[in-house]
């Protein structure tokens, strides 16, 4: 018999072990809890006339209300798509046209509730979970009188998810379910129990939001798999550290940004954490500057793996500490697909050149109604790209330089923002940093820092002096910024990838 893994399993057998757990308000629900209500969602989906294969949106912030939801789609066929918080309502229109959702769940804590039914279609069925949002129905009211065991007729439903928007618009990823058996475990979950060690005594911590891929893939995950998830509301440094003490935290997923608000507390402050049940703290989404990791590794030891691959599933790569140490700066080697790097004409080019990454021989993909985009990620030998740019050395292990969107022409010269930033924020009176190309007249482009300093107040010349003489000693002079500017807060995702588009368009010259 195949293995089969689901959280109703584990409502049956162990009822009144917690699934999910709030950091900040530690309300929690139960297995049997989060079945019950599950079940309810499910039945509610229905009676609003919902079947197989059709789409449900939800724009929920990190709350109790939210994984019950996605289970609820997960087991009646549904596509359930998750939309961004902070999204503007008319972005989150666009998703919403995009992926055909029949209605759309949203609270109160999101950024554009009070806007959104002004903006979208006004025959789309509105609801609203965790408190009243003009123009929505109450779910809640509608689900709490229904039965709370499953339908008759359960079938697996599946995720579609949008890229973060980085670079365009988001990109709606359909991943089809491994069976219509919604016990069939599909293969995050599989890769998490074999390469991670999830398992039913896991209790993993999400410090993102739950609509990105990464953590609610995560989540749902651990709850297959019988453990206990962790939610923080929002990321907050302290109180991570705080949870994983609390609730004896063994795997957690985080971005490089948590990692450097972390390593900015006061030592006496992250020394007052016992942060000793940490089995397993794995980091993706964005790249990690060197020595931020490796002061993580002296912290936390060496329980760090990264991985490389996007939302859209088709390659991946991963490394544990002790490979890192031996190969600072990689990202592994990859563990789904075949590595390839390519240059501008899509031929492979020789080991150790730098050119755009691409994967052979892994599953493919398709962006929802967009074949020209789905088109554009391929070369004509059917590898796929995400747009990053990278090398592999003699042992197969991959480091990434930049995406190739962001990459800066400088007089001709190819300049990677990426060692930059990475290189600004280990300045001790740095948070965070962009840096990217703004038009030059005689070089095309010229090398712009956007600082986010840890005080505003001493956001002046002096400073930017002090960063730009940092960055001279680290780096040779045509990466040394010719402008540094200061912001209160980079336009960065909470999921720690950086928004360029917004900051590139400052620098634009007016349209005449």
């Amino acid at each position: 018999m195949s293995l089969r893994l689901h959280p109703s399993l584990h409502a049956t057998a162990t009822p009144d072990k917690p699934a999910v757990i709030m950091a900040g308000s530690e309300e929690s629900l139960t297995y049997g809890q989060l079945e019950q209500a599950s079940n309810r969602h499910a039945r509610l989906m229905r009676q609003l006339g919902l079947g197989a294969g059709d789409a449900v949106a939800i724009c929920v912030e990190n709350s109790l209300a939210f994984l019950p939801l996605v289970l609820a789609c997960q087991r009646s066929g549904l596509t359930y798509v998750s939309i961004s918080t902070r999204l503007l309502a008319h972005e989150v229109d666009y998703i919403l046209r995009d992926s055909g959702a029949r209605l759309l769940i949203v609270s109160p804590g999101i950024d554009a509730a009070d806007r959104i039914r002004a903006t979208i279609s006004a025959d789309l069925p509105l609801f609203s979970v965790n408190g009243p949002v003009p123009g929505a129905t109450p779910w809640e009211p509608l689900a709490d009188g229904l039965p709370m065991d499953p339908l008759p007729d359960e079938r697996a439903g599946t995720e579609m998810l949008y890229s973060s928007g980085t670079t365009g618009r988001p990109k709606g990823i359909l991943q089809p379910p491994p069976s219509a058996d919604i016990a069939d475990p599909d293969a995050l979950t599989m890769l998490a129990r074999t390469y991670f060690g999830l398992s039913g005594d896991s209790v993993y911590l999400s410090p993102a939001p739950l609509y990105h891929a990464a953590p609610l893939r995560w989540s749902l995950a651990t709850l297959k798999s019988g453990g206990v998830v962790v939610v923080l509301e929002r990321f907050d440094a302290e109180l991570t550290l705080a949870s994983i003490q609390a609730h004896r935290v063994t795997h957690g997923q985080f971005v490089p940004t948590h990692f450097v608000r972390m390593l900015k507390l006061p030592e006496p402050v992250r020394a007052r954490f016992d942060l000793s049940s940490l089995r397993l703290a794995i980091h993706a989404a964005a790249p990690c500057a060197i020595p931020v990791k490796q002061a993580m590794i002296d912290w936390w030891g060496p329980i760090l793996v990264e991985y490389y691959a996007g939302t859209e599933g088709n390659g991946m790569t991963m490394i544990t500490s002790e490979e890192w140490l031996a190969h600072p700066g990689s990202v592994g080697r990859a563990v789904l697909g075949q590595l390839r790097i390519c240059g501008p004409d899509g031929e492979e080019l020789p080991t150790g050149q730098e050119g755009e990454v691409y994967f052979s021989e892994a599953r493919p993909f398709a962006y929802h109604n967009d074949p020209e985009r789905t088109a554009a990620t391929a070369n004509r030998h059917g590898w796929t790209s995400l747009g990053d740019i990278g090398r592999v050395d003699e042992e197969g292990y991959l480091y990434l330089t930049d995406r190739k969107s962001f990459m800066i022409i400088s007089g001709g010269v190819n300049i990677s923002p990426q060692e930059i930033e990475d290189l600004l924020i280990q300045h001790p009176r740095v948070t965070d940093a962009a840096v990217i190309g703004a038009p030059c007249p005689e070089m095309g482009e010229r090398v712009v820092a956007v600082v986010q300093p840890a005080d505003m107040a001493e956001a002046d010349d002096r400073l930017a002096a002090e960063l730009t003489a940092w960055v001279r000693q680290g780096l040779s002079g045509v990466k040394v910024p010719r402008q540094i500017d200061f912001m209160e807060q980079l336009p960065r995702h909470d999921t720690g990838k950086l928004y360029k588009q917004p900051l590139r368009a400052r620098y634009q010259p007016p349209v005449a």
